[in-house]
């Protein structure tokens, strides 16, 4: 069902997407603790005697961010729609993450990181929003619950893909890996084929591929 004819298009775009989502969330969690560790691929030179103090701090303020992604999502969930506000929250974490391609001031570091993790997080809120509603009541706990188990994989392989190229001094290519999934997620947002704002849900698969003005 999740794979007829009607709803393919919606179901591969939001596997995508939800991978992406936890590719890049879990992927920074990691980060903010290995960009901001003084890793064995900063000079012994740069390295603080207060490190660990410094690197508790910043994954403190760093993980503060969830505060403010939430309520970003829930101000622009309903204003902007969930396509715009998850779209733009997508290329806006790409901007966040774009200076760190090299190695910047542990202050920077944490700045860029603090809004990298705002707008993901902010995005995988809203993710959670629109793929219910794009379903049908047959199989919407199924898409949501096959959806969530492939943004699990992405879970599962950041930490062996990107964080492991950080470990290996290849930060450059670990943060332009993140951009790329980041980028192709905000990209499959824009091609889901409705928006789900002020939509009714629909319960069977052919009403769910209906226009919007078939709802107003």
């Amino acid at each position: 069902m999740l794979l007829s004819p009607n709803l393919v298009r919606s179901t591969l775009l939001l596997w995508v997407v939800f991978f992406g989502n936890a590719f890049s969330y879990y992927g920074l969690v990691l980060l903010t603790s290995e960009l901001n560790g003084h890793s064995q691929c900063v000079p012994t030179e740069v390295k603080s005697v207060a490190s660990q103090d410094i690197n508790y701090r910043n994954i403190f303020i760093a993980s503060f961010a969830e505060l403010p992604g939430l309520i970003i999502s829930a101000a622009t969930v309903d204003r902007l729609g969930r396509k715009l506000s998850m779209s733009g929250m997508f290329f806006l974490c790409c901007l966040f993450l774009l200076p760190l391609v090299v190695h910047q001031p542990e202050g920077l570091t944490t700045a860029l990181l603090f809004g990298a993790r705002i707008c993901i997080t902010a995005t995988f809120t809203i993710v959670y929003i629109y793929a219910p509603e794009i379903y049908p009541t047959s199989v919407r706990t199924t898409g949501v619950g096959v959806g969530s188990a492939v943004g699990r994989i992405g879970g599962m392989i950041c930490p062996l893909v990107a964080v492991a190229l950080v470990h290996g001094c290849h930060q450059t290519a670990s943060i332009l890996l993140f951009e790329v999934v980041i980028l192709l997620s905000g990209i499959c947002v824009m091609l889901f084929p409705f928006e789900t704002k002020g939509r009714e849900l629909s319960d069977s698969v052919s009403s769910s591929s209906k226009p919007m003005d078939a709802f107003i």
